[in-house]
């Protein structure tokens, strides 16, 4: 399983929008230049981004983007879901679609391995992230 390359530009386009936190607004540009991404893919992020109400936008004098709450109560499931749609690794799960369903064994465990993926995502927060503090790994 691998993220698409948006949804890695999503957290890092959110991570710089958390160091704004607190301060001035910032813009898809700025958001841009400060990543060292395309401004169009910046701006196609920053879309999706705030549809998925992560960003929130203001126009006019003083206008710009600021995240549409605390970095700690954004998670990096959040802003996968804002550009992947729902965390499922395999797609039978959502839509049902599958050549084999009468003989599949494997189905009713993939929502447990699926909500083990979301679970971790859900535990870094866009302001350990911001942070840059790195991830502690847990022994089991």
């Amino acid at each position: 399983m691998r993220l698409s390359n948006l949804a890695d530009y999503a957290i890092v386009i959110m991570a710089a929008a958390a160091r704004h936190c607190g301060g001035e607004r910032t813009s898809a540009s700025a958001l841009a230049e400060e990543t060292g991404l395309p401004v169009p893919t910046a701006q196609k992020i920053v879309s999706k981004l705030s549809a998925a109400g992560l960003l929130r936008s203001t126009r006019g004098a003083g206008g710009g983007l600021q995240l549409a709450r605390p970095a700690a109560a954004i998670s990096m499931a959040d802003i996968v879901e804002a550009i992947e749609g729902p965390i499922a690794l395999v797609t039978c799960i959502e839509t049902g679609d599958c050549a084999v369903e009468h003989e599949c064994i494997v189905k009713p465990h993939w929502p447990m391995v699926n909500a083990a993926v979301r679970g971790a995502l859900a535990e870094v927060s866009l302001a350990k992230i911001a942070s840059g503090a790195p991830a502690k790994r847990e022994l089991a």
